[in-house]
């Protein structure tokens, strides 16, 4: 980079800090205390230690704070510069610095990415790196079964572990959230522009935009403000489990970001710094399906589906640390929670205080609707009573994210013990997600309701599962 383009994204960063420092102090602040009610509300429903809560409306920040404790061990508060894990929510850094080589002329999004990695098994020819970005590879992803969280891997290490999982569909076929294919991007950008995926994002646009907290997980490294990861043991708060340094450094979420570091970033998205417009089309262009349908999901985001308000959002979840990005696109407003415990749901928190400043992001009211199919419905009714009875059977899915069974379908079975059978079962909404199409039943067993979401593929079964109680 020559000295005068440094200089000139080094001045969009101060440009955007002036920004931010202006917004805080001029911003209306609407319902603090609503703000704060549900913030205080959520972490003790949720068991959060700290949490750090922005919300930035047309450039302007109406709310900055971090609550609780960062570390419970010595009892440190949380700050707007505490560093959170960021989890998932860093893909979209990946998407960024992927998207500044092939602004280089180092690659294209059609390149198929046998070229970049020539002992890839000869199925993967038809899969490309606009692929990977969406999630429509056919590349599993990783769980527990497949790494050893605890082993130090070298990227040539991680790439044969990706090249033995047998592709779960064709490219383009279908979305199904891989990890995997965010890793072998992360080692793809290292293998065309010589440096490690974190010292790209580091040099073009962390330093650039004012980040200056902003960076890949590091064990060794003295970090001031590093927050703790929790997660709950038996109703016991424990911290977070260990995984091997190398492993927290790759490209599918492996970063550290503080409140301050995802404010400038949300003032730069806004301004579609770093890449050149057509790029930040490409982020946020829904992925086109080989049936020609589309989904919404981009480069790093999910996007608008055409129900509600229009909106891009992404979360993430790591080693102790859950985060949300949620950005309501008409009102121009974001709202970014930061969590330092596996299994909060900060999403839940960005869509409650988006309410508060947005009464219009209220989830309509759910009415029963006229069952078109009662054949499916008579499978769902078996499908949750197989789960209360802890009979749920693999056979019953395609392309289910991994990590479900054993796991998820266990704790669905502890949700549902001792209810007894299905009573009653109305269908709230049925819609279709690309190829599939998406149903949501509420449900009675006993005396407790539930809602549960299906998807259902082109082959009849079933794709994804989630069960919670209804209010």
């Amino acid at each position: 980079m020559s000295f005068r383009n440094q200089a000139r994204r080094l001045s969009m960063g101060f440009a955007l800090l002036l920004a931010l420092l202006a917004g805080c102090a001029s911003a209306p602040q609407p319902a603090p205390d609503a703000v704060e009610d549900v913030i205080a509300a959520e972490m003790k429903a949720q068991r959060v230690p700290g949490i750090a809560v922005a919300v930035i409306r047309n450039g302007q920040v109406l709310k900055a704070s971090g609550f609780g404790s960062s570390n419970l061990e010595h009892t440190v508060p949380v700050s707007r510069s505490t560093l959170f894990q960021s989890g998932s929510l860093g893909k979209q850094f990946t998407a960024v610095a992927l998207m500044l080589q092939v602004e280089d002329g180092k690659l294209a999004l059609d390149d198929p990415i046998t070229r970049f990695f020539p002992d890839a098994p000869p199925s993967w020819k038809p899969i490309t790196v606009r692929h990977l970005l969406t999630h429509t590879s056919g590349i599993p992803d990783y769980d527990e079964r497949t790494l050893d969280y605890r082993k130090d891997y070298t990227e040539e290490e991680l790439s044969r572990l990706a090249f033995a999982l047998p592709l779960e569909f064709a490219a383009g076929a279908r979305w199904n959230y891989s990890n995997t294919g965010y890793v072998l991007l992360g080692i793809l950008i290292g293998k065309v522009s010589g440096k490690f995926y974190g010292d790209v994002l580091r040099e073009r646009v962390f330093v650039p935009m004012g980040m200056k907290t902003a960076r890949v997980i590091s064990e060794e490294d003295i970090l001031p403000h590093r927050a703790a990861g929790y997660r709950l043991d038996g109703g016991a708060l424990k911290n977070q489990e260990w995984v091997a340094p190398r492993l927290n450094t790759t490209a599918d979420g492996s970063l550290y970001l503080s409140l301050d570091d995802w404010m400038l970033w949300e003032q730069a998205l806004r301004q579609r710094a770093v890449l050149k417009p057509a790029s930040w089309q490409q982020i946020f262009a829904p992925v086109r399906l080989n049936s020609g349908r589309t989904y919404p999901y981009g480069f790093g985001w999910g996007l608008p589906d055409g129900r509600g308000p229009a909106k891009y959002q992404h979360g993430g979840a790591w080693q102790g640390f859950t985060t949300a990005y949620l950005h309501v696109i008409d009102a121009d407003q974001s709202v970014i929670v930061l969590c330092n415990l596996a299994g909060a749901d900060p999403m839940r928190i960005a869509e409650l205080i988006a309410q508060i400043y947005l009464p219009s992001m209220k989830p309509a009211a759910l009415n029963v609707l006229p069952d078109p199919d009662p054949p499916l419905t008579e499978r769902v009714r078996a499908l949750v009573e197989a789960t209360a009875s802890g009979r749920l059977q693999e056979s019953s899915f395609e392309y289910l994210r991994v990590g479900f069974f054993p796991n998820g379908a266990a704790a669905y079975a502890k949700m549902l013990q001792g209810l007894g059978p299905v009573q009653r079962i109305e269908l709230l909404e049925r819609y279709a997600l690309g190829d599939d199409t998406v149903v949501n039943y509420r449900v009675r067993l006993g005396s407790r309701l539930f809602q549960v979401r299906l998807t259902v593929n082109p082959s009849g079964l079933f794709s994804s599962y989630s069960l919670r109680a209804d209010s």
